[in-house]
């Protein structure tokens, strides 16, 4: 099976982005028209979420219908509400006996503090993004919910780098597919774990005399933590943070197995990104089930993690600089 590393890989699924380059800020759709099992887990302390109740084990639902991920904090929410305009015109939904309503899943990270604060993903902005949809691998780094997306903020904006979004798949045996969609919008570093160098996050400066955080060119937040800088940083810490995705499959899971691949998958972002799951972060990561290959759920959520690490990494690295944040790929050159 030829792949291209892409969560796209994943039969049946469609990606779609659109943004607003004037207000850095935009939303990415992923659409499985036919309908996939859908598990959420959530671990961040600041989320922003929409319809994620649905996926529970205990709930009525089994089948979603898209996912959304935009920037815009609470009020990106609204660009679900165009994906679900988009899948009704297509007779696409939950059979209510009386309308279909397509379960459309969303969260949001904060970028009002890069662009323009008054200008946020809406409805139309979602109806956009399911038109641009396709089955093509997305664009990565400032694109779609990526696109204001930033790193390592212990220190304020100042001293964050530009991130983005990023994808990756995996093939695993038995003609099973795992692939991720990350926007990558932490507090923290994120780090290579096959080195343990950061790739981007908090850069290190003076003030006067005072050299804040390691030495170098990355303050190291772990390290800042530790000092009575980073300890009053935190009273007054950005809120501006938070890590969304979709890792998807074509595996055959049930409701509850498609939740643990979430949970599984949620190894992978504490992988790269130091530290992970804060009060100031709202980490939450989907997961669909498209239901074709029989597979093994411990094997499918090992891979998850694996999948959705690279796919941190992949955004990271292509992110460019923007709004007077400089990004890995700057740094590298």
């Amino acid at each position: 099976m030829k792949t291209q590393n892409a969560i796209t890989d994943v039969p049946g699924l469609l990606v779609g982005h659109a943004q607003n380059d004037e207000a850095l800020t935009g939303c990415t759709v992923v659409l499985c028209e036919a309908g996939a099992v859908g598990g959420v887990d959530q671990r961040g302390g600041a989320p922003g979420t929409r319809e994620v109740d649905a996926m529970h084990p205990m709930h009525l639902v089994s089948k979603l219908h898209g996912i959304v991920l935009a920037g815009g904090s609470a009020f990106g929410l609204d660009a679900a509400s165009g994906a679900m305009r988009y899948l009704e015109e297509k007779g696409i939904g939950f059979d209510t006996r009386i309308v279909k309503v397509p379960i459309v899943p969303a969260a949001i990270l904060f970028d009002l503090g890069i662009g323009r604060s008054d200008i946020r993903p809406d409805a139309a902005m979602g109806y956009q993004a399911c038109l641009n949809a396709s089955s093509n691998p997305p664009a990565q780094g400032n694109a779609g919910a990526g696109l204001g997306a930033t790193v390592g903020k212990i220190l304020g904006m100042g001293q964050a780098m530009k991130s983005g979004i990023g994808t990756a798949s995996l093939t695993i045996g038995a003609g099973v597919v795992v692939g991720a969609l990350v926007a990558v919008n932490a507090f923290g570093d994120v780090i290579d774990p096959s080195n343990g160098e950061i790739l981007a996050g908090a850069r290190s400066r003076d003030v006067g005399p005072l050299h804040i955080g390691a030495k170098g060119y990355f303050a190291d937040t772990l390290q800042v933590m530790q000092t009575l800088i980073g300890r009053t940083a935190l009273a007054f810490g950005s809120r501006e943070n938070t890590v969304i995705g979709v890792v998807a499959t074509n595996a055959r899971l049930n409701k509850e197995e498609t939740n643990k691949v979430a949970q599984m998958a949620h190894d992978g972002l504490a992988r790269t990104i130091r530290p992970a799951h804060t009060m100031l972060d709202g980490d939450t990561i989907f997961a669909l089930s498209t239901g074709e290959h029989a597979a093994d759920v411990n094997i499918v959520g090992a891979f998850a993690a694996e999948v959705f690490a690279q796919a941190i990494l992949n955004g990271v690295r292509a992110a460019q600089p923007i709004a007077g944040l400089p990004a890995c790929e700057a740094k590298e050159a």
